[in-house]
């Protein structure tokens, strides 16, 4: 589990032929960062007029990294789970049957991770654009990185929760599922334009 390893050995973990943890936990980790670095941002915001807020963001972007590296071992514990479902017997009908059912169990259980990781994600940007309007100049390039962040995680998350979809069978779920990929796309446009002022702000 992340929370019982450190960086070097989690990430060494990642790059063994291990099926996981892999991307979606990967993504989940570029989240936590982003919280991080908006918690760091906000403290080093300082004033009477700002100080209220910055101690929110920083609040808020701290619930949040715990949060983030939960979703890196429950996607981790989703593949499993996936992956476990895949190698039931199939032989007979009844067990296609019941094999069947279990990959589109397995295959919801997949979906939530990044689901929960692009709201994660989105609300990462959405403090950084608000950070950005009132921070310390002096760390707008680490708004930007955890915006940056952010969106990698967003897209990442994105990209796993389509290939869930490809594979549901039920409508009901697949279109609350698309909902999620509208609001993860809308979160990566804010996070590129957010990056976007923050370089025109940082050149001029």
């Amino acid at each position: 589990m992340i929370s019982s390893e450190n960086v070097k050995a989690y990430v060494e973990r990642m790059a063994s032929g291990e099926p996981a943890p892999g991307g979606g936990a990967a993504g989940a980790l570029q989240a936590a960062l982003g919280a991080a670095l908006v918690a760091m941002a906000a403290r080093y915001t300082t004033g009477p007029e700002h100080a209220d807020a910055a101690g929110r963001a920083a609040a808020r972007a701290e619930e949040l990294i715990p949060e983030a590296l939960r979703l890196a071992d429950a996607d981790a514990e989703a593949f499993g789970a996936l992956s476990e479902a895949y190698a039931l017997p199939h032989d007979s009908e009844e067990q296609k049957a019941g094999r069947s059912r279990a990959i589109q169990e397995a295959t919801v259980g997949a979906a939530r991770p990044p689901r929960e990781l692009i709201g994660v994600g989105a609300e990462v940007v959405g403090l950084a654009r608000d950070l950005t309007g009132w921070c310390n100049p002096n760390v707008l390039s680490d708004v930007a990185a955890a915006s940056e962040a952010a969106r990698a995680a967003v897209t990442t998350a994105v990209v796993t929760l389509e290939i869930n979809l490809r594979s549901l069978k039920d409508p009901a779920v697949r279109e609350e599922l698309r909902s999620e990929v509208g609001r993860a796309e809308r979160a990566v446009q804010d996070a590129e334009e957010l990056t976007g002022r923050i370089r025109e702000r940082v050149r001029s």
